[in-house]
């Protein structure tokens, strides 16, 4: 059976001790005085052993009891005790972990005076005036007697303990000068005690958070009393406390995920998981960074995330993991259980755009437990410093995918959006001008919050040639933005059409309706001919897709001018015969059958394989072409199957008159798979 050994001179000790009790791990507890001892949990799995201990005795205890491994948690000032315990472990090979004390995140005020010790602290006080606390316990107390009536002037508070009050008054400390107690002391404590003694100087160690100095940092700023701080002694390399609970779990000693005890009460134990705070750097720069951030991090066990990010956290001074990918740093949290805490840096804010959107689940689904701290985008960043608001404008990124930025900027005055990638700069350039928008104006800010933070104006020609970094943030403004145009019905002479077949105007409004689109569907036109289809489909699935399938060479030529024309970056251009051309492709949601060169069963079947649940509109004028999709329609049962025979009239004028010209009669199916899409 597993057996621990702890040396608990802290808070962090006696805590560590009373969360092994509940696990019922055994475990024995040094401390150097009775007065230590009564501190201590009581349990049926705890030893206490109490005295002080030389390097030796340390060696043959650890040697005769067999533990599985030895934590250090003695005061960070126990300098001495703590080297002895360390090298009595590694003379017999033991795991030797050391417990550090939780930093404060006390601000220090104007009136703090920093020193090496405690004999240098009263070297300058001796040239002050006014009341002492000296807080820096009762071994040290000698230091103040060079002070000149100090008496009178000092104020010593220290443990209640028979040895600390014989040694305090042996050197002239007694009565209302020795103030016996025993801490960590709340701020309204300390603060009564500087008020009733009138204290001008408090002289404190920086004992962490457990040893209550914030607590006295506060106190003395109430009390308008000077902070005289003696210096942290270095520490060696350690952990904190959920680290060593982590630890204690890798080497099987404590189960996984075991209760923390939140309180000492007989209520039961109260579930901790492990946490991940996801948190947003905002810009970058390290002057950006919320408040709320700065301080998970400072309390965080370790950090993941890219290298430029981490690179900026370094003042934290957290292990730490370089990835961005969501496998690789969950694999790498999963082999350290030691970090109880681990924050994930994301640049930006969380919800923008963010990485943090795919890797939540997958921490829940883990059992972390996970939260969101967020962040400056670099584009709200990037409105402020243009004085220009965003409320208004179309917010989109094109790192690393793909969005319709051609049909926001036709419909919209003012266009944010993020870029990543080689010249991401030029390639929005050569688009903006490939599409027609050579008189937008365009404005690009690069290394946004940076001291090397530049941004450039100009319209897309003037920039084509300017080199930029990979990520940049554009802002695009179109005077002359049309607006969404939320109806289809393009007049056929808007198209170019040469000599190729088009599906006509009042029949592609009635088809195109038939198939009741959406702004992200995903959708084949096949048959495209000159891409009249293609076109009106992907004007109003702006943030959708289109493969328009076209086996003839003179059509796909007029569907790439159509493209161009039309600007619709979101239609992509297939070259073959259909059902062969459609294997590669993504499962659609909509299909538009124009021409089907005697294949049309095939395709069907193909569009069905594909996608069960798909809406299929097919245009036809041989009647045997509407037998065979009537034959369809039941074979796969479909469901809401319509056929509309549209003929449409147009006027010709001869001499003063309109006559009217009818046209070939065109039948319109439509059909929806009953699977789910």
């Amino acid at each position: 059976m597993n057996k621990i050994l702890i040396f608990a001179g802290t808070t962090e000790g006696r805590r560590l001790a009373e969360r092994l009790s509940g696990a019922s791990v055994r475990t024995s507890v040094c401390v150097a005085t009775e007065y230590g001892e009564t501190l201590l949990p009581k349990g049926e799995t705890i030893t206490h052993l109490t005295g002080r201990l030389d390097e030796k005795q340390m060696e043959s205890l650890m040697a005769a009891e067999g533990f599985s491994c030895v934590v250090d948690a003695t005061h960070p000032y126990a300098v001495e005790v703590s080297a002895n315990i360390r090298e009595a472990a590694e003379k017999i090979g033991m795991p030797y972990f050391r417990l550090l004390r939780e930093e404060t995140t006390g601000e220090y005020g104007e009136n703090t005076v920093f020193v090496d010790s405690v004999k240098a602290a009263a070297e300058y006080l001796k040239t002050t005036d006014g009341n002492i606390l000296a807080s820096t316990g009762s071994k040290e107390l000698k230091e103040y007697t060079e002070i000149k009536d100090y008496r009178k002037r000092v104020f010593a508070r220290v443990l209640s303990t028979e040895e600390s009050v014989c040694a305090s008054r042996s050197l002239g400390f007694e009565g209302r000068n020795l103030i016996c107690m025993q801490g960590p002391f709340s701020e309204e404590l300390n603060y009564a005690l500087m008020k009733e003694y009138n204290i001008r100087y408090l002289v404190t160690k920086s004992s962490g958070k457990a040893g209550g100095f914030d607590e006295k940092l506060r106190a003395a700023e109430r009390a308008g009393a000077a902070v005289v701080i003696v210096g942290r002694p270095e520490e060696h390399q350690g952990y904190s406390y959920e680290q060593v609970l982590g630890l204690l779990e890798k080497m099987e000693i404590l189960p996984s995920c075991v209760a923390e005890k939140e309180a000492p009460d007989e209520g039961g134990f109260q579930m901790k998981r492990r946490e991940a705070v996801l948190v947003s750097i905002g810009t970058g720069a390290f002057s950006q960074m919320t408040e709320a951030a700065k301080e998970a991090f400072d309390k965080c066990d370790a950090v993941i995330g890219a290298e430029r990010m981490l690179q900026a956290l370094g003042t934290f001074r957290k292990p730490s993991f370089v990835s961005y990918k969501n496998e690789e740093m969950i694999s790498w949290m999963e082999e350290h259980p030691e970090y109880r805490n681990i924050a994930v840096a994301f640049s930006g804010d969380l919800g923008f755009y963010s990485g943090a959107k795919k890797l939540l689940p997958l921490l829940e689904e883990k059992g972390y437990l996970a939260r969101c701290i967020p962040g400056m985008s670099s584009l709200i960043y990037f409105a402020a410093r243009l004085g220009i608001s965003w409320d208004d404008a179309k917010l989109m990124s094109i790192h690393g995918r793909f969005e319709n930025l051609i049909q926001s900027v036709r419909e919209n005055r003012k266009v944010f959006a993020l870029l990543g990638g080689k010249d991401s700069v030029g390639k929005l350039c050569k688009e903006l001008l490939y599409y027609g928008f050579s008189d937008v104006g365009l404005t690009v800010g690069e290394e946004l919050s940076y001291k090397e933070e530049r941004i450039r104006r100009g319209t897309p020609e003037m920039l084509l040639s300017e080199e930029f970094h990979p990520l940049a943030v554009a802002f695009i403004e179109n005077p002359k933005a049309a607006g969404h145009v939320v109806t289809h019905g393009l007049e056929d002479d808007a198209f170019i059409r040469g000599k190729v077949p088009m599906t006509k105007c009042e029949i592609r409004a009635v088809s195109i309706s038939r198939m009741r689109l959406c702004r992200d569907s995903v959708i084949y036109d096949i048959g495209a001919g000159t891409g009249s289809v293609s076109v009106e489909a992907a004007l109003q699935a702006a943030d959708g897709r289109v493969y328009a399938v076209e086996k003839n060479p003179e059509a796909v030529a007029l569907l790439r001018e159509n493209k161009q024309k039309f600007g619709v970056p979101n239609l992509e251009i297939i070259e073959g015969e259909a059902p062969e051309a459609l294997e590669a492709l993504p499962a659609p949601t909509h299909a538009f059958i124009g021409g089907s060169s005697g294949n049309l069963r095939p395709i069907v079947e193909l569009l069905f394989r594909k996608n069960p649940g798909i809406r299929i509109v097919i245009n036809a004028i041989a009647l045997e072409t509407v037998a065979e999709a009537v034959s369809l329609m039941k074979t796969y049962a479909a469901e809401d199957g319509e056929i509309s025979q549209v003929m449409v009239s147009r006027a010709k004028k001869l001499g003063e008159h309109q006559l009217m010209m009818g046209q070939n009669p065109v039948y319109i199916v439509s059909l929806t798979g009953k699977g789910e899409i």
